[in-house]
């Protein structure tokens, strides 16, 4: 019996991934580093780090470290969500199925824990979610499951009586490989891929989310 909801962010509770492609594009492009829309789209749901040391060492630059460009990145990030708030369809629909169903809630997102903070409270969230866990600082970001297991352990729950809510592809593998039942909305010029087939669900729209998906 499905006893917890763990969901990721970026993508699926707030509609941040053209935010995080127009800011690697502009910061890489400032470095000199020819970065494409098509690029950044191949890396949906990866930890910025993680790409961030990808360009510099097949690409390369002279001046800022990889940390200063990651700043850099989410620093542009966590400006364009405050400002412009831009929550997905459906998002207050399936939390509030979650509580109807009384399943713990927790969320398990690649992207640093300020922009977590961040967009949650930008988005008047916060208080939705028992625990927030962020890939930021593990050994591995996303497709490994470890930042979804923490999730799971940290609500005191097994993983296999959890369901996880992906966008991205990384993420679904992420919460497969975490042995959870895994409900993923990926963006539409992605969707009819087979590679979601993986997946136990999947929906166009958290809107489309019922009860019986959560619990059966």
């Amino acid at each position: 019996m499905i006893q917890a909801a763990i969901f990721d962010m970026d993508g699926l509770l707030v509609d941040s991934e053209p935010f995080w492609q127009d800011a690697q594009i502009a910061i890489f492009g400032e470095l000199g580093i020819n970065v494409t829309r098509e690029d950044t789209i191949a890396t949906t749901g990866i930890r910025i780090d993680q790409i961030v040391r990808h360009y510099y060492n097949t690409r390369g630059w002279e001046g800022p470290s990889c940390d200063d460009v990651c700043e850099r990145i989410t620093l542009k990030v966590i400006e364009l969500v405050s400002e412009h708030k831009p929550m997905m369809p459906g998002v207050m629909h399936a939390l509030n199925l979650c509580k109807q169903a009384n399943l713990r809630i927790a969320l398990a997102s690649s992207s640093p824990m300020r922009l977590i903070q961040a967009t949650l409270d930008a988005l008047d969230l916060s208080s939705w979610f028992e625990q927030c866990h962020s890939a930021e600082h593990l050994k591995y970001g996303k497709p490994h499951p470890e930042v979804y297991l923490n999730a799971a352990e940290s609500l005191g729950i097994d993983p296999q009586r959890c369901v996880a809510f992906e966008d991205s592809f990384a993420g679904l593998m992420a919460a497969k490989s975490a042995q959870m039942k895994a409900i993923v909305v990926p963006e539409a010029h992605v969707a009819g891929q087979e590679r979601w087939v993986i997946s136990d669900l999947k929906l166009t729209s958290l809107n489309e989310l019922t009860i019986d998906h959560l619990i059966k």
